[in-house]
């Protein structure tokens, strides 16, 4: 009787964290993520009075050979005007575990991308990623980044009446 409530538990609790969520979407990659490939997001509209966090998701295998990650970001309003970001996420911590959630070989990082992010124009938004890493006193790029299974952004309105995410 224990496994059951304990296993119920589990599922309330991961179905409850996703109804924060007004948009959720993963792009998986080929065997590896290819750095002049963007991975990119359409967002229909959304309320433009509400606050947003907008995260990126991620999901790494061992394969992935570094300890962290940087991204380049553009987000597109519909009038055309593009916000850029070059962003380093930490993926490992200084053992080398891996940071994220998940069992065995898959690990799963939401990372922080805007924080009470507005949509103040109608229409649709894009939102462009892709990845910038290189290697240890090299000025060249990986071309081909191994180990980022999936690529996703995660959109959360915010509760305005206490500052909590709904």
């Amino acid at each position: 009787m224990h496994k059951f409530c304990y296993a119920l538990l589990i599922v309330m609790c991961f179905s409850a964290c996703d109804e924060k969520a007004v948009f959720h979407e993963y792009k998986s990659l080929p065997n590896y993520w290819e750095r002049d490939s963007a991975v990119v997001f359409n967002i229909e509209e959304l309320d433009s009075i509400e606050k947003y966090n907008l995260f990126i998701t991620l999901r790494n295998t061992n394969d992935y050979d570094y300890s962290n990650l940087f991204v380049i970001s553009e987000l597109q309003f519909p009038n055309g005007k593009t916000i850029s970001d070059t962003l380093e996420y930490e993926m490992a911590r200084p053992d080398g575990s891996w940071l994220g959630t998940g069992f065995g070989d898959l690990k799963e990082n939401k990372l922080w991308y805007k924080e009470a992010f507005r949509f103040s124009e109608s229409g649709m938004y894009q939102i462009r990623l892709k990845q910038a890493m290189r290697r240890n006193g090299s000025v060249n790029a990986i071309q081909q980044l191994e180990g980022i299974e999936d690529v996703g952004i995660r959109i959360e309105k915010i509760n305005e009446y206490n500052g909590s995410e709904e």
